[in-house]
């Protein structure tokens, strides 16, 4: 179990759901950190009564300096602070896009565990964030269900060879919708998801397939694997969360309900397993489970990102893909012009020339500047 965490996201889905089984547990939270939402974050700096809360805009740090200036808990604009904070063991790298990036850097160089959340701190940083990991001997445990999964099924490997990862997916609300369907999309329609509850940069990246694309780039990066063995299978009732095959052709799979706040425990209680008294699943709830192939000609962004990953140009496919979301909840991009656009930035951006974190953030600002571009 760990001894404190410093939370990166703590206002967010999976940082709302972390402070749930934080408070279940009774573990210390030494930190939060969010982008500018005060009022959610102060009622949680008064529970928890962390040592540091940090906030991403200056704006909402000076107004959370005054509203917090009766307590102990130390106001700064800087989450690379609470991501460092000394009483802390593990930090919960939940913030959203690359912005998490940096802070959950600042969590390993300070040798903290991390339990990861944010997709891009791999997808954009890659084999500077895991050597840097490496070398500071701290351990990256997955949260996403997928990675959790995977995770947890080559707990069981040994040194057994690996045949195949498979990445199983929701669909997201227009699964079996065909192109034309989807050029009458909107951002309501596609906030709507029919399994998870996420924020809506991940929720549009479920409905598009680009959600899954990023996984199988963080998979490929969590599990030394190579892109091409990595599947992805639609599974509408979420129970699998992932799979994997052995070389003799034995598949092992992770079941469980619907809910972050599984893999969530596991990552803070790892390698043990507690009780956190969360719902469970029945087996009735199994009586139909279905598998099927994306579509990858209706949905090409899974595609998109494999061809990223073998290019070298991941962190082009995070940067265009996130601002091709923004353009298209603020309704600038249709819903097709995600994918149209996040492979035109693959196909025409160079691969990156170096591998430094400063490098691939440029790569990550060269797909943002590609998309606004052409959006306007």
């Amino acid at each position: 179990m760990v001894k404190g965490i410093a939370l990166l996201g703590s206002t967010g889905s999976i940082g709302r759901q972390t402070l749930d089984v934080a408070g279940r547990l009774s573990l210390k939270v030494s930190s939060l950190a969010a982008y500018k939402n005060v009022e959610l974050i102060e009622a949680q700096a008064r529970r928890f009564l962390p040592k540091v809360v940090s906030m991403g805009d200056k704006g909402a740090a000076a107004e959370l300096k005054i509203k917090l200036a009766v307590t102990s808990v130390r106001v700064s604009d800087d989450p690379c602070d609470a991501a460092s904070v000394d009483s802390a063991d593990t930090a919960v790298a939940a913030m959203s896009g690359v912005a998490g990036l940096l802070p959950t850097v600042a969590a390993i160089e300070s040798g903290k565990n991390i339990a990861l959340a944010n997709k891009e701190t791999l997808v954009v940083g890659g084999d500077a964030v895991t050597g840097l990991a490496k070398k500071k001997g701290v351990r990256l445990l997955p949260v996403d269900s997928e990675h959790s999964a995977i995770f947890q099924c080559l707990n069981q490997m040994g040194d057994n060879p690996l045949k195949r990862i498979i990445l199983t997916a929701s669909g997201g609300p227009f699964f079996g919708k065909d192109g034309d369907f989807l050029k009458t999309v909107t951002p309501e329609m596609a906030l709507k998801h029919p399994n998870w509850s996420m924020g809506a940069k991940v929720t549009v990246d479920s409905s598009t397939m680009a959600n899954k694309g990023l996984e199988l780039i963080e998979a490929m990066r969590l599990f030394n694997a190579d892109p091409d063995d990595i599947e992805i299978w639609v599974h509408r009732q979420s129970i699998v969360h992932s799979m994997v095959e052995f070389c003799d052709g034995a598949v092992i799979a992770q079941l469980g309900l619907p809910d972050m706040r599984l893999p969530i425990l596991y990552a803070l209680s790892y390698p043990d397993r507690v009780d956190a008294e969360l719902p469970r699943l029945n087996i009735s709830d199994m009586a139909s489970l279905t598998f099927e192939r994306p579509n990858e000609e209706v949905f090409p962004a899974t595609a998109i990102a494999r061809r990223a990953a073998k290019e070298g140009k991941t962190a082009i496919f995070n940067g265009a893909d996130e601002a091709a979301v923004a353009a298209f909840l603020e309704g600038k991009l249709s819903f097709c012009g995600i994918s149209e656009l996040l492979g035109l930035a693959v196909e025409s951006l160079p691969t990156p020339d170096g591998e430094s974190i400063s490098e691939l953030l440029a790569a990550d600002r060269a797909g943002r500047e590609f998309v606004s571009e052409r959006v306007g």
